[in-house]
């Protein structure tokens, strides 16, 4: 592997940031004692020092020297005084991956060092499942094992995928925003199971493996969704009546604009 034995350090344990953590260990491609992160909540960090057993710091600085692989995970609006309070400590041998959503990667490569290696991503929060979708676009100074590094990593805790950095803000609108657009459809299936009669315990276990088994069959089969809810739906029967009811109330342009919305909030986030 090529990452194995090298130090990956985060700065910003944020969800995010540690839904990541506990993603790579969990996967073993890294050993806890060559991950480390920083961030300004001191009480958080210790509790992942003791739940992870990873090194720690409220300094910035501490990680960044002692890592090979620097992932920076803070919020955008953050960004700027942390690449200018890092880049005294970004050596040529030293690869960038930022996951903040709506960072042109022109930003890195113009406030660090000249020639610094920068991969942009965009996971998701599953990655704590190692079920992540991760969207990957390589700076111009990324080289192809750069490139090589960053999908073993993500690949690790979940699928990634190489795509233009111009499709990047399409990325975080689809699968870096997704999980949230699907936790509420999980719960409403649930609750109309309640309304049914059904235990809410139940019902939510039921209401999550469906989705996760037609995702399943998504990725599996290959096949057009609209291919596979036809194999559900038979004649004047239970799904397409229930189809009818979604149609009536919109459901596809309502999933539509999320992405779409979303995806220009990442525009939005790149310009400031």
């Amino acid at each position: 592997m090529t990452v194995q034995n090298r130090k990956i350090g985060f700065i910003g344990a944020g969800k995010m940031g540690s839904a990541l953590m506990q993603g790579i260990i969990k996967a073993g491609i890294v050993k806890p004692e060559n991950l480390g992160a920083s961030d300004v909540y001191e009480p958080f960090l210790n509790e992942l020092k003791v739940q992870l057993g990873i090194n720690v710091s409220t300094d910035n600085a501490v990680i960044a020297r002692a890592s090979d692989i620097l992932i920076l995970a803070v919020k955008p609006q953050t960004l700027g005084s942390v690449l200018e309070n890092l880049k005294a400590y970004i050596t040529p041998d030293k690869l960038i991956i930022s996951i903040a959503a709506g960072i042109p990667l022109a930003t890195y490569e113009n406030a660090l060092p000249e020639g610094t290696r920068v991969v942009r991503v965009m996971p998701n929060i599953a990655a704590t499942v190692s079920e992540a979708a991760s969207g990957i676009s390589p700076g111009k100074n990324a080289t192809p094992q750069d490139l090589e590094i960053a999908l073993e990593i993500f690949s690790a805790v979940g699928t990634a995928v190489q795509v233009a950095e111009s499709l990047m803000d399409a990325v975080t609108g689809l699968s870096g925003s997704g999980p949230a657009f699907i936790f509420p459809v999980i719960e409403a299936m649930a609750d109309g199971a309640v309304l049914e009669g059904m235990d809410r315990k139940s019902a939510l276990t039921l209401a999550a493996q469906t989705v996760l088994g037609a995702a399943k069959m998504a990725l599996e089969t290959g096949l057009h969704p609209g291919e596979l809810k036809d194999m559900v739906t038979s004649p004047a029967g239970t799904t397409i009546q229930g189809i009818h009811a979604l149609e009536k109330a919109g459901i596809r342009a309502a999933f539509m604009n999320a992405v779409i919305r979303a995806s220009e909030r990442s525009k939005e986030l790149g310009k400031k």
